[in-house]
């Protein structure tokens, strides 16, 4: 029998996309064909350019359909590849929505549009996944029929990420693994670690990956006179990225607004302690001052003094890790679920598209 192709709508790049793809490979034995938008959205005239692109994009996919004859569809985002997806033709069609919402930025004069084409992919989709149960809000909200929805993370690699940890408990180790944008906030991470400095706490703060605001960051740390004591790593190959876990003791992550965090399971998974903002994102796994703590968004002084609580309260921390470790293994296994969406996806197939 000849292997099941699926045509994925979506930017192969993110780690995200990679999991996805890569564990219909291993566990549905899938041979993926993909397309994307090559225009950056980074301003205004890119943004225009890459409408333009968004509009002669039903075509080029029509094109692809015809050379491949892909036997199902997926796509990441709602608003845009998931669109793409319901317009494509081809059945089954599977959507991904990626944060807590898709309809962002909450006052952009796209709005409108933006949720009347995301009811078109709902409304056309024969699965839509939430990758986490903050997800499911909004879909009931626009009145999806939540019979389609599956609620299930793709999870991570749980012997990638392992449970040891060799931090060094005489001293503050963090790090931040979050993209260096804007939402992310690194800015509220560095003063809050200056906060620490000035009152004599011994840290090492690691923060990884790249990003438009590298150099701004890097500039403010010194500013702040902790610059000695933060490590910037750039961007690095995933393979590097559990060792430095596994040498920290603390995780960060300061977002505005997000769904699931895939970056969260993993620094769960290698018995980092986390401290995140208290988004609706977070909540659904973290419980403040049991498993992690919470921290308001942009309060860099309460981000301090809960790091500094956390840090005196080993007992706590050590309690709190081998909990965490043990959730992560029970609804974040990246074998277990990329395996549940794999069968789900040839049980679709089979239903709409039978031999």
């Amino acid at each position: 029998m000849a292997k099941r192709k699926i045509l994925f709508l979506g930017e192969t790049y993110r780690a995200d996309a990679i999991t996805w793809m890569n564990g219909l490979k291993e566990f549905g034995d899938f041979e993926i064909i993909t397309w994307e938008l090559k225009t950056p959205s980074t301003n205004f005239i890119s943004r225009l350019l890459r409408i333009f692109e968004f509009s002669l994009a039903f075509f080029q996919i029509r094109k692809i359909i015809k050379s491949h004859q892909p036997d199902m569809v997926i796509a990441e985002r709602t608003t845009s590849y998931g669109y793409l997806a319901a317009l494509s033709g081809i059945k089954p069609v599977a959507i991904a929505q990626q944060g807590k919402t898709d309809l962002w930025p909450e006052k952009s004069i796209l709005l409108p549009f933006k949720k009347i084409i995301q009811h078109y992919a709902f409304k056309k989709a024969d699965l839509i996944h939430a990758w986490g149960p903050v997800m499911t809000i909004s879909m009931t909200e626009a009145k999806v029929d939540m019979t389609k929805v599956l609620v299930l993370p793709k999870g991570i690699d749980l012997e990638k990420f392992e449970n040891k940890n060799i931090e060094n408990p005489a001293k503050i180790t963090a790090i931040v693994t979050r993209s260096l944008q804007t939402e992310y906030r690194h800015d509220v991470i560095l003063k809050a670690f200056k906060i620490l400095n000035q009152k004599g706490i011994d840290f090492e703060l690691t923060i990884v990956g790249d990003g438009k605001n590298l150099h701004i960051l890097k500039e403010l740390a010194r500013k702040l006179r902790i610059e000695s004591k933060v490590i910037f790593t750039g961007r690095i190959p995933n393979t590097k990225l559990p060792e430095l876990l596994q040498q920290s003791n603390f995780y960060i992550s300061m977002p505005i607004t997000e769904g699931v965090s895939a970056s969260l399971f993993e620094a769960m998974a290698s018995n980092c302690y986390p401290v995140v903002t208290a988004i609706i994102g977070n909540k659904s796994w973290i419980k403040h001052r049991e498993n992690g703590q919470l921290i308001t968004m942009d309060d860099y002084k309460m981000l301090a003094e809960e790091i500094l609580w956390s840090f005196k309260n080993s007992d706590h921390r050590k309690v709190a890790v081998l909990k965490n470790r043990k959730f992560v293994e029970e609804n974040a296994d990246y074998n277990k679920n990329m395996k549940i969406i794999a069968e789900k996806y040839h049980e679709l197939i089979n239903t709409t598209r039978p031999f």
